[in-house]
């Protein structure tokens, strides 16, 4: 701040990101991506570099930058429920649903949070294994959990 003003360039950095959060809120993550790469080139802030990173994996398949800018978040405020929600999204992007589990219920350990819970949700739960006194990972389990889901009995 100058003078209790900010800088032109960030307050043009906090519009487009402005703008890029209400894209993303309507479902158009490709609009959006163009307003969090300009918030993120005029101010590396933390929640620029999540969101831009969650877009740029989603909108390009670009996985490896867009982990790399939300670990990059992360370490700058790893109490923000926020970039463990982007993480994981990105993560879901590549396929990687374990870890992007994990990193949501990261996120929830540093406080509530209304997004991470509805994908959550979306995802599922599994269900117990047909037989409970055998490892989950069990052949018998595994095939017989795979043949009552074909039936519709699970």
């Amino acid at each position: 701040m100058v003078n209790g003003e900010w800088p032109m360039s960030e307050v043009e950095a906090e519009t487009h990101f402005q703008r890029g959060l209400k894209a993303l809120d309507e479902g158009r993550s490709l609009s959006a991506l163009p307003c969090f790469e300009k918030a993120y080139e005029m101010g590396k802030k933390p929640a620029y570099s999540s969101y831009f990173g969650f877009c740029i994996a989603k909108e390009r398949g670009q996985v490896q930058k867009g982990t790399l800018l939300c670990r990059e978040a992360l370490e700058k405020e790893p109490e923000n429920g926020v970039h463990y929600l982007n993480l994981g999204r990105v993560l879901l992007v590549a396929g990687n649903k374990e870890e992007a589990l994990g990193t949501f219920r990261k996120g929830l350990g540093h406080g509530p949070n209304e997004s991470i819970m509805c994908l959550l949700d979306s995802i599922g739960r599994r269900s117990r294994p047909p037989i409970p006194y055998l490892d989950r990972d069990n052949p018998i389990n595994k095939y017989l959990g795979i043949v009552l889901g074909k039936l519709g009995l699970r």
